[in-house]
């Protein structure tokens, strides 16, 4: 185990390197619970820039561990969701814990190629081989999910390469039932939209993979991820909250529940 030592400077690296609205983590999480936190760059021949990337390993975790890829949300960025909570959580499931990587997705690129860059290989070709090289994961055992911008990607990314993840995860997924509700900067245009419709994408072919989707009840995605569920032919899991930290806080428990199961089974 790192010590605690360790633990605060990697907190205080991650937080002088967050941008405005983006969460650090908080002092201590890494002794506290046993995990070892990393930071590395990427510079992506795909997006043209160099983009942080964020890796935690649980204490007792085996050899050639499953991975999770975890997506932030609009705004956020690859400390965003590395918070006492989650790493909490992933200590709570033991061996069956997934390493993870948190990428880095940018302001709002929603993680999908267009013309500001192929966000979506991005993630596949770079982000992806790096973590599990790093790792020393299993490449043959990953899942993806994220936060709001990035429930909506996780689904998007595992339609777009079938076969490829063992579970997908949506947590407050930003899911639009028309091009004309997205919000700026989403998408490129309207037949960027259509590539990249979810809910069509469902209903056009299976997914292939164990599938979650939750929100608060007062989320304002409510009616596109209850679409893009019964597309699925899954169950939307709703509970009391909004859109916003406390509601994912309250629940990485679960999340993360999900994947090390939906892993163990791959």
């Amino acid at each position: 185990m790192r010590s605690r030592a360790f633990s605060i400077a990697v907190a205080l690296v991650l937080a002088s390197t967050a941008g405005c609205g983006r969460a650090t983590l908080h002092t201590g999480d890494d002794a506290a619970h046993g995990t070892r936190i990393a930071r590395y760059r990427i510079h992506s021949r795909f997006v043209g820039r160099s983009l942080a990337q964020v890796v935690v390993t649980p204490a007792r975790v085996p050899a050639r561990p499953p991975l999770l890829v975890f997506l932030h949300g609009k705004g956020g960025g690859p400390e965003s969701n590395v918070n006492g909570a989650f790493l909490s959580a992933l200590a709570g499931l033991g061996r069956r814990a997934p390493a993870v990587v948190f990428p880095d997705g940018g302001d709002h690129s929603y993680w999908h190629d267009r013309r500001g860059g192929a966000w979506g290989r991005y993630v596949m070709s770079e982000v992806i081989p790096a973590a599990v090289r790093r790792l020393g994961a299993d490449p043959k055992r990953v899942a993806i999910g994220g936060i709001s911008m990035g429930g909506f990607a996780a689904f998007d990314l595992a339609f777009h390469h079938p076969g490829r993840f063992c579970a997908v995860g949506g947590h407050s997924a930003a899911v639009w039932l028309r091009a004309g509700d997205t919000a700026p900067g989403a998408f490129d245009d309207a037949r960027d939209f259509a590539r990249n419709d979810v809910i069509a994408l469902a209903r056009a072919r299976a997914l292939g993979a164990p599938a979650w989707l939750d929100g608060g009840a007062s989320d304002p995605f409510v009616t596109g991820d209850t679409a893009l569920a019964s597309a699925l032919h899954i169950r939307k899991r709703t509970w009391p909250g909004g859109h916003d930290g406390s509601y994912w806080s309250a629940h990485y428990g679960s999340y993360l529940r999900f994947y090390a199961d939906a892993l163990a089974r791959c």
